[in-house]
């Protein structure tokens, strides 16, 4: 349960070029030099493995069993290095541009660099009106939404909001209401998702709260769908009860599995949050009123929750939580 395909439009982005077929920066064919030392490369590693077939089969073995650990894709994670922004990226830091600090540091924080989000966190109000939502940036910050870790996904807001020049007061919360009663629904759509990031980052968090509450029941789906996304990624404990029972009750497939989605794994609500739902998505379990695809969601997400890999059972479910 990740961050839906067809999130808000994040900006409008300038055609940016790429490395394709019929690029001028592609690479030339070999040269005839370049082509020799490819024979001598070759040569030396048939060499080697050569030499592989007259060493005793015990130590044949155990050299090829090494190599292909080394290979593999599976096992504890192989550090390449300590994940520390290094001396020499923080030296350059202050000379990047503000599109560069904040491409880097999100790239860093998605992989978990001490550091990286404290960067962030220290730079990102100077970043306000300076970033362009290109495509990489854009990549960057889904990427963080869907990490596994709430500081990434925290990060990705803070510099969301910054590529979108907000500012982060109550009056813009009430501006952006004000947007979300009367615009069209693409303009509704961008108020409901940017009081949403601004009620996470502290931000007048219960009135955000209530006007996305007020809104569960707008006729319009694409914006109803988007009032559940922001209540997911508002993340606080006024959000939880609505979010049950949106997914309990709304008419909308799509909405439902959002819903789940928010309550299960994407969003700011963190573990001990998700963990309180457990009781409910029990009883939505035994619950003969939901149909079969409602009662598939309510299952992954007891499993996104707790991380147990229970049958689609409610038996099995009910007697695994009273045994904890």
């Amino acid at each position: 349960m990740e961050f839906p395909s067809d999130t808000p439009p994040t900006g409008n982005p300038q055609e940016y070029g790429s490395l394709g077929p019929n690029s001028d920066l592609q690479a030339d064919k070999p040269t005839q030099p370049a082509k020799k030392r490819l024979t001598v490369l070759v040569g030396i590693l048939s060499g080697v493995l050569f030499g592989f077939l007259f060493m005793s089969g015990g130590t044949a073995r155990a050299a090829w069993n090494e190599i292909e650990q080394l290979l593999s894709l599976q096992g504890k994670p192989a550090p390449a290095s300590p994940a520390i922004l290094s001396e020499h990226e923080l030296e350059h830091l202050d000379a990047a541009t503000p599109q560069a600090q904040a491409q880097l540091l999100l790239e860093r924080a998605i992989n978990h660099y001490d550091g990286a989000s404290a960067q962030i966190e220290t730079r990102v109000d100077s970043w306000r009106g300076k970033l362009q939502r290109n495509p990489q940036l854009e990549s960057l910050i889904t990427t963080a939404l869907n990490a596994n870790d709430l500081r990434v996904r925290a990060a990705a807001i803070e510099v969301d909001l910054a590529s979108l020049n907000e500012v982060k007061t109550p009056d813009n919360v009430e501006r952006l209401i004000q947007e979300a009663e009367s615009g069209e629904q693409s303009q509704r759509v961008w108020a409901l998702w940017t009081m949403a990031l601004l009620g996470n980052r502290g931000v007048a968090p219960d009135r955000v709260a209530q006007y996305l509450i007020s809104q569960l029941h707008e006729p319009n789906e694409h914006v109803r769908y988007w009032v559940v996304e922001g209540l997911a990624y508002l993340g606080t404990n006024d959000t939880i009860e609505p979010l049950l029972q949106t997914f309990h009750d709304d008419p909308a497939p799509n909405i439902r599995e959002r819903a789940a989605c928010g309550l299960a794994q994407s969003g700011m609500l963190s573990q001990e949050q998700r963990m309180t739902v457990v009781p409910r998505l029990l009883d939505f379990a035994e619950d003969a009123s939901l149909d079969a695809q409602t009662h598939v969601w309510v299952y992954q997400a007891l499993r996104d929750i707790t991380g147990q890999n229970l049958p689609n059972d409610p038996s099995a479910w009910r007697n695994w939580y009273n045994s904890r």
